[in-house]
């Protein structure tokens, strides 16, 4: 593996932060309360800066870049808090180039990398144990057409999204389905989120859809969300990655500020250790994502790599904020400090994509177990 940075990286990451620096700062705060969850001129900004086509094609509009190049966009991103959709962007447009057909390609990549399309994917299926009032699933046809009945939740800014990307049980197995959110039965509901993202339920009512809307193979849906979810986990890992360098850092500057019993607490000891496992935390969680990225730009087997990357940083994303937070004291938890916004953020990025505890039983089964 290659740890230098090519031109091309070393001028994405530049730009990035430059424009990271110029346009984020403050910007989780304002946009947290907001119904939108993001802000759609700086959307538009950043698919003018090639963000959105940082993984596709120059044939559809993008740069041609690789997975290492959108780990270190993330990256800087995830150290900004920069909110939006484009993590649900990103990995739902990428299952449209791998799986499919040239008509969907070419209808939907080129204007989701010029910003004037949303995706966001449908896959979680909730417990109809514990909810009586979700719609029934149910997928049937009729006149060559189907018709989609079911409850999906915490789909990322779907509300906000022009595509969905919904999964369900046919009678050739599970399909992976394109559905405009336009559509007659489709109807989303916003939930709260400890970590200010925007995740909803989205109900579909006897939603009638072609069967172009279909994503790939009829009955090889489980393949497609296995490999959105490993795309999702690495974007997350990065993500945390980057949060994570920024609240160590602010934990330094705070202990080389901050004094008690005539010294800056920065010279305890214990203040000390804890800032080196927070390092070593962080390093470790950005050497696992790094070479995930990298194998899977390769096109070499990934999916041990990206799960153990994933429940590093997941874990790491609970121990590194919980020791910033103690190393600020209850200025940590305050409303007024940026800590509690990275605290929040962290945990809800654990959780995306799979926990630690979920991606740790992915890589015992790659070990063979």
């Amino acid at each position: 593996m290659d740890f230098d940075y090519s031109e091309f990286q070393s001028i994405l990451l530049s730009s990035t932060k430059n424009f990271l620096e110029k346009e984020a700062k403050g910007l989780f705060r304002e946009i947290e309360n907001t119904e939108e969850g993001y802000s759609p001129q700086l959307w538009e900004k950043i698919a003018e800066l090639g963000w959105l086509g940082v993984l596709f094609p120059a044939e559809y509009g993008g740069i041609d870049g690789s997975f290492v190049d959108m780990v270190l966009l993330i990256e800087e991103m995830g150290k900004a808090l920069f909110p939006g959709p484009f993590v649900p962007t990103m990995i739902s447009g990428l299952a449209i180039l791998k799986y499919g057909q040239a008509s969907q390609k070419e209808e939907i990549l080129p204007r989701m990398i010029e910003g004037k399309l949303i995706l966001s994917p449908c896959l979680a299926e909730p417990d109809h144990a514990l909810n009586e009032s979700i719609i029934e699933e149910k997928v049937s046809t009729r006149n060559g057409d189907y018709i989609l009945s079911g409850t999906r939740l915490f789909a990322p800014y779907a509300h906000v999204s022009d595509r969905l990307i919904y999964s369900a049980d046919t009678v050739q197995g599970k399909a992976i389905f394109l559905v405009d959110t336009k559509s007659p039965g489709v109807s989303c509901n916003p939930l709260d989120s400890i970590g200010g993202d925007k995740a909803c339920e989205v109900n579909f009512n006897a939603v009638e859809v072609p069967e172009s809307s279909v994503l790939g193979e009829t009955g090889k849906g489980e393949d497609i969300i296995a490999q959105m979810n490993e795309w999702g986990a690495l974007a997350e890992s990065a993500y945390i990655v980057g949060m994570l360098e920024q609240v160590l850092k602010m934990s330094l500057e705070h202990a080389k500020e901050r004094e008690q019993f005539g010294k800056k607490i920065g010279s305890f000891q214990a203040i000390q250790h804890q800032c080196a496992n927070m390092a070593m935390d962080i390093d470790q969680a950005k050497s696992l994502t790094h070479e995930a990225a990298w194998k899977l730009s390769e096109n070499l087997p990934s999916t041990k790599e990206i799960s153990m990357a994933k429940a590093w940083a997941s874990d790491a994303a609970r121990r590194v904020c919980l020791m910033g937070v103690k190393i600020h004291g209850g200025t940590g938890v305050s409303e007024e400090h940026d800590m509690q916004l990275y605290f929040r953020k962290a945990k809800a990025s654990e959780l995306a994509h799979g926990d630690g505890d979920r991606h740790r039983e992915i890589v015992a089964r790659q070990l063979g177990l």
